[in-house]
């Protein structure tokens, strides 16, 4: 009894049937869906207590602010906190002059309009600085979806035109290989060019509400790469 071996395609095309490889890309560029913003609010105290109520104080201050906006904060999240006491040389040892609080807050705003008026009225607040925007678009953005779409558009429009070149046409997809499709600026909170950076340290809280600031949002440009075989007629050479 005889078996036939496995039959394997040629990994590089034959001439009956040849392979053109190429790489589709896609560059777009799409207004940003959310902004975020760093809030570092501070307090100072002779003793640890006083510090942590400063702290406290401010920090609710600064949360009530933020939650006032509703629907146009989707996210709002606590990060480091930190109490550091100052010390200072007394004698031949130290004592602690003072202590230092500290607590690190982000929110993530999809308003806008409430973003310039939001950013304005924390920097006006005592001890409070606020570092942004980022702009982003959401991971599940359909950007990023129509930017593959484009790319291995892109790549098949570039086989066919390698294939009538050689007065052939193409026959059938083999492979396509996803690269990946990402944001240019990462989903997390790096600066960026452009981006506005503010804070406001010392001084009293101002009776009046500061005037918004007037943000011009940050075109995202999204990416997209795939590489595609393909097989095609034989050519006419």
């Amino acid at each position: 009894m005889t078996t036939d071996a496995p039959t394997t395609a040629a990994p590089y095309g034959t001439p009956e049937t040849p392979r053109v490889a190429v790489r589709g890309e896609a560059r777009l560029e799409f207004d940003p869906e959310i902004a975020r913003i760093g809030v570092t609010v501070s307090a100072r105290g002779t003793d640890r207590r006083s510090a942590l109520e400063d702290l406290t104080r401010r920090n609710s201050t600064v949360l009530d602010l933020i939650k006032s906006y509703g629907e146009s904060v989707e996210k709002l999240e606590t990060g480091a906190f930190s109490i550091t006491p100052e010390l200072t040389r007394h004698g031949r040892g130290e004592r602690v002059r003072a202590y230092y609080g500290r607590v690190h807050i982000t929110a993530e705003l999809s308003d806008f309009t409430a973003l310039g008026e939001l950013t304005t009225r924390l920097a006006d607040l005592e001890l409070t600085r606020v570092d942004g925007p980022w702009w982003a678009l959401r991971p599940d953005s359909p950007a990023h979806g129509e930017a593959r779409r484009q790319a291995v558009k892109e790549a098949v429009q570039r086989a066919r035109e390698y294939a009538e070149a050689l007065g052939a046409r193409l026959a059938a997809l083999v492979e396509l290989a996803d690269l990946g499709a990402e944001n240019a600026v990462p989903y997390g909170m790096p600066q960026a060019p452009g981006a506005m950076r503010m804070a406001a340290y010392g001084g009293t809280e101002s009776a009046e509400i500061a005037p918004a600031l007037d943000l011009e949002p940050q075109r995202q440009t999204v990416y997209a790469q795939v590489n595609a075989r393909f097989t095609m007629t034989p050519p006419q050479l």
